[in-house]
Order: structure tokens, then C-alpha cells, then sequence
């Protein structure tokens, strides 16, 4: 993809929330470029489709209220900016671009990433999403940590979030069971990529860059919010073969992840737990509900992904 359309794409990111499905369906019928020209206002925007001028002058309004801050040079020096930390910036139709996100309905315009994406991005059958609640249980942190290294020893990938808790487990369980076969572990993130986030997992986040990549649709600067963090979640679940729920209450993020996963034709899968932890509760009735297949080890991930 041209330089052109790259920095378009760049801006996006900034310019535009996964859920705008007017930008969306503008970026759609013009392209990124041109969409991005109109939404600085330095193209003109006509009612396309079904959607009508008050609706797109709303957008115009909602897009860009501060135009000179997404500027060309702007942009470009953002994109040199990823570049000084060891990264940079994947737009759909590149080498690496996982392919698996075409099939979400609101695909990022494109991902920021810092780490070793010279190890490629992982196929569907190769890629195994492991999450769950923050405030995990022992038995929680177990499973998930073993699972992921069985996943590793295997080649497989392991995709988390970079979170405490379950997340944290399961890309520690996936470095210390790399086997030197592509990226041992990715984690999406929910926030701008110039600081880690949270922050006592800033040496997890080194480990990971060393053998994996970290992906983000936010660019820098940009703090996570819950809106955020609900929003990279398809990411994640687009990113894997399947998404297992190793340990998860109620209205864990976990859950929102699976069904994603679920919405886009993925496997998912749950560990069962103890009938008297809430820690367990969404595992449970994900299972209940047949949306997840039980699963207890890196054997029985692995034999979804084979399917």
C-alpha cells in the first residue's frame, strides 16, 4: 500500500472511534485516503448511500475538531515515532497483516505494533486466545499458565491482553514454553503504545517484544478505557482459532471476548471450575449455554485448532 494511504490509515486511527459505522461505510465507499481529506474538511463530502447530510455533517463535526493535530507531518512523525521504539504500523494488504481480522465487520484501519514482527503473524490454527478475570484464583493462574506453555511447546501462539491476572499467566506460561517457531505469544493492547499499560507489567511487555509482538489500534498518546479495552477484544478473538476462558466472573471483559469469538465463527472454549467460585461463574455458563466447549489442557485447545 502506497505512502499515502498509509498515513490515511494513521490518522483513522486517531480520527475515528471501531464504532462510528458512518465513517466506517464513508472510509468503505471512498477509501481511506479521500475519507480522510473529508473528514479534515479539505475534500468535499456529499450524502452517499442511505446516509443523509445531517447525519455526515454530525460526523464532520465529531471527526476532526482539531484538524492541524492530524495534519500529514503529524501523522508522519508519529509513524517515525513507532519506528524509534521498534515498531510500526500494519495496514491491511502488508506481509504481516493478520488475516484474520477481514473478518470482523469493524476491522481496525490498521494496527500500531512494537516487537519482533520479523517472526510473522500466526495463521488461524496456529493462534489460541487464553484470558480471563484480573483477579484470578491460584487454581486460575495454574491452568492458564500450564495451558499456555503447552500451547507454546506446541507452536501455537498464545494471544492475551497484557492484564493482570490470567492474562499475565498465560504469556508467561507461553515464553517460558517457546520453542524459537514463530511468535511465542501476542498481546493486544488498549491504549497508545508509548507506555505500557499497566504498568507493573512493563517487564512482561520487554519479554514479549523480545519474541512476539504487542498490537494496538490506538495511537500514541491515546489512555485505555473500558470502551477501549471492550473494543480490542474482537481483536483478540479475530487474532485466534480459538478463544478459550480459562477463569472468569460474570461481567468479565473474558466474556466479551468469547462472544466475539463466537460472532465470527471462532472456537471458543471454557475451563470448568469449582461450583462455589464466582471466579468461575462465566466458564460456566458459557458451557451451560453450549456457546464454549469444555476443555481442560493445551491437548484439548490444540484439537480445536486441528478442526
Amino acid at each position: 500500500m502506497n505512502d499515502e494511504n498509509r498515513i490515511a490509515r494513521a490518522a483513522l486511527t486517531r480520527m475515528f472511534t471501531p464504532d462510528d459505522d458512518i465513517a466506517r461505510q464513508l472510509v468503505a465507499r471512498h477509501g481511506a485516503h479521500p475519507a480522510y481529506r473529508m473528514a479534515l474538511r479539505a475534500r468535499p463530502l456529499f450524502p452517499f448511500w442511505n446516509i443523509p447530510a445531517e447525519e455526515l455533517s454530525d460526523g464532520l463535526d465529531r471527526w476532526a475538531p482539531r484538524p492541524r493535530e492530524l495534519d500529514t507531518p503529524i501523522i508522519e512523525a508519529e509513524l517515525e515515532a513507532i519506528k524509534d521504539l521498534g515498531g510500526g504500523f500494519l495496514v491491511p494488504g502488508d506481509e504481516y497483516w493478520p488475516t484474520g481480522l477481514n473478518d470482523l465487520p469493524d476491522a481496525p484501519y490498521g494496527l500500531w505494533y512494537v516487537g519482533n514482527i520479523d517472526r510473522g503473524m500466526p495463521a488461524l490454527h496456529k493462534a489460541a486466545a487464553v484470558t480471563g478475570s484480573r483477579d484470578c484464583t491460584s487454581y486460575g493462574a495454574s491452568v492458564a499458565g500450564d495451558m499456555a506453555h503447552g500451547l507454546s511447546q506446541q507452536g501455537i501462539c498464545v494471544v492475551s491482553g497484557l492484564g493482570y491476572g490470567i492474562d499475565a499467566h498465560a504469556h508467561r506460561g507461553a515464553l517460558a514454553g517457546a520453542t524459537g517457531e514463530g511468535p511465542a505469544t501476542i498481546a493486544v493492547v488498549a491504549g497508545g503504545l508509548d507506555r505500557v499499560y499497566p504498568s507493573g507489567n512493563a517487564d512482561l511487555a520487554a519479554a514479549i517484544k523480545g519474541t512476539g509482538v504487542i498490537l494496538s489500534e490506538q495511537p500514541f498518546g491515546t489512555a485505555p478505557t473500558r470502551r477501549r479495552f471492550l473494543a480490542r477484544n474482537r481483536i483478540i478473538a479475530a487474532l485466534a482459532g480459538v478463544t478459550c476462558v480459562v477463569e472468569a466472573r460474570t461481567r468479565s471483559a473474558a466474556v466479551n471476548t468469547a462472544l466475539h469469538a463466537e460472532t465470527i465463527a471462532r472456537h471458543v472454549a471454557a475451563v470448568p471450575g469449582s461450583v462455589h467460585s464466582a471466579n468461575s461463574s462465566a466458564c460456566h455458563a458459557l458451557l451451560k449455554e453450549g456457546t464454549a466447549v469444555l476443555v481442560s489442557d493445551a491437548a484439548d485447545v490444540a484439537e480445536l485448532l486441528a478442526n
